[in-house]
């Protein structure tokens, strides 16, 4: 029987989130047009079939800018371009989207960020039910259709901009979240569920729980996961690059990194952390599946560290499991891509995601 392939993305570290060193800066690394934009055209250059470009209010540069100002340079990638989702007016963000999406010939799809406002404190109840309301009044509104909505959050009766009918249907929106509004949300309004690293019985009981979830709602969902990655020839080398990444950083250091991300407090974070405190002394939680990265960062905490095959078996472990479409990043980002690129993505049956 044929296995289905896989989507494989990398990731565009616009939010200043590229180091030789965690926790230790780097000006020729830190997010601009310059650096930024070799990330993406590397990737698009290698091969990977998407590549993720997140969004941050005070750290980095402003996502939809530098997506429209690389879109014209990609030649075959997908752009999975974030959207915090709380910081914009529905009608003129799907004229935005859509006019991206027109610069693409279709290869845009949209990781919805159910964010605040810079400054705005909302419970997750509620900022996720103005999350659901802004996807279906953005989907409604890129899929060409007139938005007649009186909401809890958003009130509008509005056409379509030209540019959406032009372009539609509507991009297909990626979205994470462990809470229960959350998985809620994704249930009801999600094309993709984006998840972090984690034990894979718990992913098995995740994607169980989505499939249900939306079955309530009479959708189905397909699956994604965010993952960083360190591959070398021989597993010695993979650890010793892996421990050399969290080197330069100290207890007080990563609490400090941790503690400035504007998800610090959110359950997948909370997650994470408890990964890494179940994890062994070497900070594996299950093989090839490393927690110490998390020691640097907020978010997305965990590496599959190992040789080629075994971060292809671990790869093919997840996708028999039912995921996807992954999402992969290494640092330096430049380097790993081109690491992962000769040493993995020859060996694995991929493409863009079908949606």
């Amino acid at each position: 029987m044929e296995i289905s392939p896989v989507e494989i993305s990398w990731f565009g570290a616009l939010c200043d989130d590229d180091y030789e060193q965690l926790g230790v800066p780097n000006a020729d690394l830190i997010s601009s047009w310059q650096h930024c934009s070799e990330i993406v055209r590397t990737a698009d250059s290698l091969g990977f079939d998407n590549i993720l470009l997140p969004s941050g209010y005070d750290l980095g540069i402003d996502t939809l800018s530098f997506a429209s100002s690389i879109a014209p340079l990609v030649q075959n990638m997908r752009l999975l371009t974030a959207v915090r989702v709380g910081e914009n007016w529905v009608p003129q963000l799907a004229r935005q989207l859509g006019t991206l999406n027109q610069v693409l010939n279709g290869r845009l799809v949209i990781n919805i960020i159910s964010s605040e406002m810079p400054g705005e404190t909302l419970d997750g109840p509620h900022r996720y039910r103005r999350t659901t309301e802004t996807m279906r009044a953005l989907r409604t509104l890129m899929n060409g259709e007139r938005l007649e909505m009186d909401g809890e959050f958003i009130s509008l009766q509005v056409d379509a901009p030209r540019i959406c009918k032009a372009t539609a249907p509507a991009p297909a929106f990626y979205f994470g979240g462990l809470s229960n509004e959350a998985r809620e949300t994704a249930a009801m309004d999600a094309d993709v569920y984006l998840m972090w690293p984690d034990t894979e019985d718990q992913i098995s009981l995740i994607i169980s729980d989505m499939r249900e979830r939306a079955a309530r709602h009479n959708r189905t969902i397909k699956f994604g996961y965010r993952v960083h990655v360190v591959v070398r020839e021989t597993e010695e080398e993979a650890r010793n690059a892996a421990a050399f990444l969290i080197s330069a950083v100290d207890e007080a250091t990563g609490d400090a990194i941790r503690a400035k991300s504007l998800d610090s407090t959110s359950i997948g974070v909370k997650r994470q952390a408890e990964l890494r405190a179940a994890a062994h002394e070497d900070g594996f939680i299950e093989p090839s599946l490393w927690t110490g990265i998390g020691k640097a960062r907020s978010g997305c905490g965990a590496a599959i560290v190992g040789t080629p095959q075994q971060v292809i078996e671990k790869i093919q472990r997840y996708q028999a499991l039912g995921i996807e479409a992954f999402i992969f990043s290494g640092y330096p980002h430049v380097d790993e891509a081109k690491q992962f690129a000769e040493l993995v993505l020859p060996h694995l049956h991929h493409g863009p995601l079908a949606l």
